[in-house]
């Protein structure tokens, strides 16, 4: 049961709670597959998005029984990770006032050995074609890795590329693989690219963020709604949107994901079904 369903959690729109949670329990069917066995890090708001959220990792009060966790050790003690399965963990979640659930590159039991590199692509400026550009050229990059990869809005500010994973490969070297790619990917295009991690350093370039794959990093889950104004969604889209810009990183939104469900279905559906190991070294 979803408490105080009336609660507004997006003013711009009027998305209610309620409407959040009806969202997870239309999307669960193809969300629960990519983010089941996850370490879940909850970004919650409890006056909704006019006032400022939190994040929440640790999960042991106040969890039902039936809700999964996982102890995973810090320097002082362990934090217990929520890990969602099924409807009813999405439900939950939502119940928390959670918008966004973020969520580990890799499952229980190998938390070690990610199933997913992930390039976050962030830029400062508002630039459709140069984002688009850079996204192009990182699938290019990765394609003469011989690496497929596949993409989805970051509802945010950007796009999130990512590559399916065999498992083989630890999180130490999934990292390093990935900051090599990055390294190689700045130099092609460092008008528009840069590694600098902090805003004032970066001169109005994209962030190529390749923070996602350290032990521990999370990223919004694939179908997460983010906590922007009319509620847009982190979905995965095809090569050929982003190629004619028929979708930029806020325009897949709550109330246009029935119709878009309907029409395409999980656009990531096979994302696991060819695995990659890592290449050589960079």
């Amino acid at each position: 049961m979803i408490t105080h369903p009336e609660k507004v959690m997006f003013p711009d729109c009027g998305i209610t709670k309620g409407e959040l949670a009806e969202y997870y329990e239309l999307v669960a069917p193809i969300m629960v597959p990519h983010l089941a066995g996850r370490p879940v890090t909850l970004e919650r708001f409890h006056k909704g998005i006019a006032e400022h959220g939190f994040f929440q990792k640790n999960v042991e009060r106040g969890a039902p029984a039936w809700l999964e966790r996982v102890a995973v050790p810090k320097t002082d003690g362990v934090v217990n990770y929520a890990i969602v399965r099924d409807a009813r963990g999405l439900a939950w979640l939502a119940n928390q006032n959670c918008i966004t659930p973020h969520v580990w590159t890799s499952r229980v039991p190998e938390l070690f050995h990610p199933d997913l590199c992930v390039f976050d692509l962030d830029p400062l400026v508002d630039d459709p074609a140069v984002l688009r550009a850079a996204t192009l050229l990182l699938r290019e990059m990765l394609a003469e890795l011989g690496l497929t990869s596949w993409v989805k809005t970051s509802g945010s500010k950007g796009f999130h590329v990512v590559v399916p994973l065999d498992g083989k490969a630890d999180c130490g070297e999934v990292a390093r693989f990935a900051h090599g790619v990055a390294r190689l990917f700045v130099a092609r295009d460092p008008e528009h690219l840069t590694l600098e991690f902090y805003k004032a350093d970066r001169g109005g370039r994209i962030l190529v963020d390749t923070g996602r794959n350290e032990f521990g990093a999370t990223y919004a889950a694939a179908y997460a709604v983010r906590p922007k104004p009319n509620a847009p969604i982190s979905a995965p889209c095809t090569w050929e949107e982003v190629e004619s810009g028929a979708v930029a990183p806020q325009s897949l939104t709550l109330r246009g994901m029935a119709r878009r469900l309907d029409a395409h279905g999980d656009i990531w559906a096979t994302l696991f079904d060819k695995p990659h190991g890592l290449p050589e070294p960079l």
